[in-house]
């Protein structure tokens, strides 16, 4: 008898961990997530500050903007933050972070000036150490109540 409550002790508390995980995540994911978009907005260069402003995070359950680099609009899943840039006035994003030859609309090539991606991989090994943290004291709470 005592071997079966165990169990189903055991059972109870594996079944709580992902609850408690899905809890514990959201906060240090849009917390990650402001931090990209802080560096990346530090990082853009300035003509009318309009790029700087389109950079914006989406927390989870939100949904992006719709002209927004990468991906345009989509619906932001639980435990995970989107950080976009551009909007339906700024849609050239993609064309500061890499440049552009010349075209039929402009003769003169733009330089590219990276601060999307930059952004991000500074960030990147923090965001992660502040998940997994969280993620492991949910767990540490999971397993012992």
């Amino acid at each position: 008898m005592a071997r079966g409550n165990g169990l189903d002790d055991l059972s109870r508390r594996l079944k709580r961990i992902p609850e408690e995980v899905r809890k514990a995540i959201d906060p240090a994911v849009t917390q990650s997530a402001e931090e990209m978009a802080a560096t990346m907005r530090a990082m853009v260069p300035v003509k009318s500050g309009k790029l700087r402003e389109s950079i914006v995070v989406t927390p989870p359950g939100g949904t992006t903007p719709a002209h927004s680099q990468p991906g345009g609009s989509h619906v932001v899943p639980a435990g995970a933050a989107v950080v976009t840039a551009g909007n339906s006035e700024v849609r050239y994003a993609h064309l500061v972070e890499y440049g552009h030859m010349a075209s039929g609309w402009s003769d003169v090539p733009a330089p590219a000036y990276p601060f999307f991606w930059p952004g991000y991989r500074l960030t990147k090994k923090r965001a992660r150490g502040r998940i997994n943290r969280a993620m492991k004291k949910a767990i540490e709470r999971g397993w012992s109540s």
